[in-house]
């Protein structure tokens, strides 16, 4: 599968970037409101992650966990502090630079699936290939590839009201790495799921990941959790702790 090269990071970004490090936060805060009613909803976050890692982010319903995945996926603003993707300090750039870097590099998979209802299943998994202007011809083979992949060649051109909640989430995925991105941002992607087909999907993210794709999910379920190496805990906006998949409890939240 090929496409355009992403934009590549500065000469001092990539020395920033040289250990391998994909994503650096360092005293994050993000808050809604003013004044006295200030909401915090993320505070002094500091973290880590590097490139081809496979990290769970949990916590209580409100800690923080999906206003975090949407800083990282540079969907969310009004947040203070430092961030670097790739050695690029994220907190200094232009919204139309950060379009760009998320464009070229972030995949989304949500619950909900986010599909759009008017499109084929094709039209879906092409759509991310045209914000990187990549040719009409060019984007049919890649998107060929894409479903001889998953196996849902046969569906191809069917829209999402047509497809089992399964087959919707595995067009999502499908449509999150069709421009080869270099992380996955996942929300509770099996959520709506029953458990054979999250199962399913959970062992996808775990191939995607071995071939070398960064994935970083939000989960409730230790066992989701468990297939990927290391677990970030949040409560109340802050990182209570980390720990490996290996030390983490194995029932379910």
């Amino acid at each position: 599968m090929t496409t355009r090269p992403a934009p590549q990071p500065s000469a001092a970004a990539a020395e920033s970037g040289r250990a391998g490090s994909l994503i650096r936060l360092v005293n994050l805060d993000k808050t809604f409101g003013e004044g006295s009613a200030r909401t915090w909803v993320l505070r002094r976050v500091s973290l880590e992650v590097r490139e081809g890692e496979f990290v769970s982010i949990m916590g209580p319903s409100g800690a923080g966990k999906s206003t975090l995945l949407h800083v990282l996926g540079m969907h969310e603003g009004g947040w203070e502090g430092e961030y670097h993707f790739l050695g690029e300090p994220i907190h200094a750039l232009k919204p139309a630079k950060r379009a760009e870097l998320r464009n070229a590099n972030i995949g989304f998979v949500f619950q909900q699936y986010h599909l759009i209802d008017d499109l084929t299943v094709y039209e879906n998994i092409e759509m991310p290939l045209s914000y990187r202007n990549v040719p009409k011809a060019e984007r049919a083979g890649i998107v060929a590839d894409v479903l001889d992949r998953f196996q849902i060649v046969g569906k191809k051109d069917l829209y999402p009201r047509q497809l089992s909640g399964g087959q919707q989430q595995l067009v999502a995925i499908a449509r999150a790495i069709v421009a080869d991105p270099k992380v996955i941002l996942a929300d509770e992607p099996t959520g709506n799921l029953h458990s054979d087909q999250g199962r399913e999907i959970m062992e996808l993210f775990r191939r995607l990941n071995a071939a070398g794709t960064t994935v970083i999910q939000v989960t409730h379920s230790e066992t989701n959790a468990s297939f990927g190496s290391r677990i970030v805990r949040l409560r109340d906006g802050w990182v209570e702790g980390e720990s490996p998949t290996g030390t983490a409890p194995t029932t379910e939240s």
